[in-house]
């Protein structure tokens, strides 16, 4: 199968699919298992939540799909590429130029504008949005020359998401996204995520320990002891400004 064949072959097949993915990590002569025989499919366009107290396995999740580690068992298929059978060069390839990243913290270079911090982002792809442009999806071109000290966190954080979009990523994983931001902008930069999610068709994944976020998914995934214990539809997601806790 070669050219326009091989292209829609690929389309057809899901963004994202885990198979019984297991990692385990060896500390002395002791295993301890993170995450047990995980099967997930996402789907493009997919809006995911995934669930779970601190020491679930979101975080292992999280860096097996990301592409920052790699099962100890299982497979990691992205686009019909299984993760676990790359190379460091190739899933830095996939890091780069396949996902988008969103962490707590920002991440921010306190040096840089935040239009420079978005414009770092476009460096790392052939086919980037332009900075501006990444900034205007958020909401945010009026403070592009502003640095990260004088912008609230509410700002940084849509600064972070704009410097992830900015790749024209296949998908996007934010990590506890809303954590370290009060409910009135954790509902705002939830937005941005959701509209950009039904209006950019982007695929989202959103890690957190907080219930309340997953009435905004297409479908929520609970991990409880590194498994799998639920995954549950969403039929109605409810708008961002109706999260409340």
């Amino acid at each position: 199968m070669r050219g326009m064949d091989a292209a829609v072959a690929i389309e057809n097949l899901p963004l994202l699919r885990m198979v019984k993915a297991t990692r385990v990590f060896r500390m002395g002569e002791v295993e301890v298992p993170a995450l047990i025989d995980v099967d997930l499919t996402v789907e493009r366009g997919d809006l995911v939540v995934v669930l779970g107290p601190s020491g679930s396995g979101k975080s292992t999740l999280l860096n097996l799909i990301g592409g920052m580690d790699q099962p100890t068992r299982g497979a990691v298929w992205h686009q019909g590429v299984n993760l676990a059978a790359c190379d460091e060069e190739a899933l830095t390839d996939y890091r780069g130029e396949k996902v988008g990243f969103i962490f707590q913290f920002y991440n921010l270079v306190p040096t840089l504008t935040a239009y420079e911090n978005v414009q770092v982002a476009t460096e790392l792809v052939d086919d980037p949005l332009d900075p501006a442009e990444a900034l205007e999806l958020v909401g945010l071109c009026e403070r592009a020359e502003h640095f990260p000290a004088q912008l609230s966190g509410g700002e940084q954080q849509r600064v972070a998401i704009a410097r992830a979009l900015a790749k024209r990523p296949a998908l996007l994983l934010a990590d506890e996204p809303t954590g370290a931001l009060d409910l009135s902008t954790a509902r705002s930069v939830l937005g941005i995520l959701q509209g950009l999610n039904r209006q950019q068709h982007l695929t989202a994944i959103i890690i957190t320990h907080n219930p309340a976020i997953a009435g905004i998914a297409q479908r929520k995934i609970r991990l409880v002891s590194g498994r799998v214990a639920e995954i549950r539809t969403n039929e109605h997601p409810i708008e961002a400004a109706e999260v409340t806790w």
